[in-house]
């Protein structure tokens, strides 16, 4: 999925879209870990600035974080 060389962008996340601060392929899930290509990105928290691979690792964080 990823080819050597890719980097981790750096994102600002906002209300409903997020901002690329460093370009890059990839960010990666706060919960799991996991590389999240940044066209597939659709969970993260403002609040926190994290992004999550999907709706259970959300809403893990969430908990986990106090939300």
């Amino acid at each position: 999925m990823f080819a050597p060389g890719q980097r981790e962008a750096k994102v600002r996340y906002r209300d409903g879209r997020f901002d690329i601060v460093v370009p890059g392929e990839y960010v990666v899930c706060k919960v799991t870990r996991e590389r999240i290509p940044l066209d597939q990105l659709r969970y993260w928290s403002v609040d926190r600035q994290e992004p999550y691979l999907d709706a259970v690792a959300a809403l893990r964080g969430m908990r986990e974080g106090g939300a």
